[in-house]
């Protein structure tokens, strides 16, 4: 479930300030949005190098993810992990947990105010947010021999082949390019590939193309109008949306969202900075426009447009933090709360040279899933290794008590209704079930990356 906006309700979201520059460009988003009327209610957590350093190998605490279950949204900040071993990634643990298995980053240019060799940049990258080598299953097999697993599923493959159409449909997109190494990897990535063109048979009029990765990455970076949305595996589109970030002005001002058919994350792709932290200069671009993103997400589409079009008309002004500071271009050089002041005193107002934001009847930046698939919601955890309790549709709920191993092949859960068979998936960090009504579903198992 996502929570949507019938513009009388505020929508409650989670943010967290995270680490080294994230407090700053937070509490700047913060000041926009609520300049901006944004029809929210914030509850806030904490996460990164604090709470890593507290005993907690993910960096968040086991309470707070009740938090994120009740409000559905994630409004986040960069984040520091401590170096050195016997650390999680928070991103990967959030992703896995909470199924937000797409991964969204719009990159446009903004020339000539952000300069570009590319300023007719336009295209979103869309990867798939959970399998690949990002699963997290390596191990040594000998003293001078390691192993990482690739794990490509139909059913992730389905899922985010049918996203990336869906997306291109709703948001006006041509074409739809899928990249991957076939030609070498013909299970794995052949089955991405494989999926792609079956699932693009459903969308005549959307053009549909391949690109083996390299050749792919070498025209994205030579060629980028040639592409409007990307849909690619997880590693790979990891790496390619920061080219085309960077090609498109810059990396810091991207901002990127991660769906999930019941939760939704928003962040921006730069990390933390910790050498520019607490100096008030921090662009807070990127995680602004992952907070417009998230806007449009829960139905506030006509906010997004206001914030995104006084950010461009910032833009425009030359109103620019130091990172995108050019003494051609630029009027003023600005820190991180007077951007934000700047951006505030723009709001009402449109760009004259850059292409404004409106506000139509499909989502200016992130549309969810369509998927048939009907699935139980992880309700709660009792404690984070035997006990989860389902949430099935319909209201009805069971309770389980089992280790994730092959000892959970065929259990069998009763509750008021019926019973479900569940067995193991997505390396027993999740659950597959069919039910005795014939319904089957997929659902994550909390914790268990």
């Amino acid at each position: 479930m996502v929570y949507l906006n019938d513009n009388t309700m505020n929508t409650p979201i989670t943010i967290a300030r995270g680490d080294g520059i994230g407090p700053e460009i937070m509490d700047a988003t913060l000041r926009i949005l609520h300049a901006a009327k944004a029809r929210i209610d914030v509850h806030e957590i904490e996460i990164g190098e604090k709470v890593y350093h507290q005993g907690h190998t993910s960096g968040i605490r086991p309470d707070d993810w009740k938090t994120l279950r009740d409000t559905r949204i994630f409004l986040k900040a960069p984040i520091t992990t401590p170096s050195g071993g016997g650390y999680k990634s928070l991103n990967v643990t959030i992703r896995k947990t909470l199924g937000l298995f797409a991964n969204v980053r719009p990159c446009q240019a903004l020339h000539p105010f952000v300069p570009t060799r590319f300023p007719d940049i336009d295209m979103v990258i869309i990867r798939e947010n959970e399998e690949d080598l990002y699963a997290g299953i390596e191990h040594r097999q000998t003293q001078d021999v390691t192993q990482c697993l690739k794990l490509i599923t139909r059913p992730g493959t389905e899922k985010i082949m049918h996203y990336a159409f869906e997306y291109a449909k709703a948001d006006g997109r041509q074409k739809v390019t899928c990249m991957a190494k076939d030609n070498i990897m013909k299970i794995t990535d052949g089955l991405f590939h494989r999926v792609f063109d079956e699932i693009g048979v459903n969308y005549p009029k959307i053009e549909k193309e391949y690109k083996i990765i390299d050749i792919g990455s070498a025209l994205l970076a030579d060629r980028p109008h040639d592409f409007d949305v990307v849909v690619t595996e997880n590693l790979y589109g990891d790496i390619i949306s920061d080219i085309v970030a960077l090609i498109s002005g810059s990396v810091g001002m991207a901002g990127s969202a991660n769906i999930g058919e019941s939760f939704a994350m928003f962040e921006a792709i730069h990390g933390s900075a910790p050498d520019i932290s607490g100096q008030g200069i921090a662009n807070p671009s990127g995680l602004l426009n992952g907070a417009i993103m998230m806007l449009t997400h829960i139905g506030q589409g006509d906010i997004a447009a206001t914030i995104k079009n006084a950010w461009l008309k910032t833009l425009e002004d030359g109103i620019h933090t130091g990172d995108i500071y050019r003494e051609e271009i630029s009027t003023k050089r600005v820190g991180t709360r007077e951007f934000a002041d700047a951006v505030i005193a723009n709001l009402g107002k449109k760009p004259k040279t850059l292409t404004p934001a409106v506000v139509g009847e499909e989502p200016l930046a992130v549309t969810r899933a369509s998927h048939s698939t009907q699935r139980p919601e992880i309700y709660t955890e009792v404690d984070e290794t035997t006990h989860f309790e389902l949430e099935f549709p319909g209201g009805a709920r069971a309770e389980c008590a089992t280790s994730l191993g092959m000892s959970m092949n065929d259990l069998h859960v009763t509750y008021t209704g019926g019973w479900v068979r569940l067995s193991p998936f997505q390396s027993y960090s999740g659950i597959r079930g069919e039910a005795s009504d014939g319904r089957r579903f997929d659902a994550r198992i909390p914790n268990q990356q």
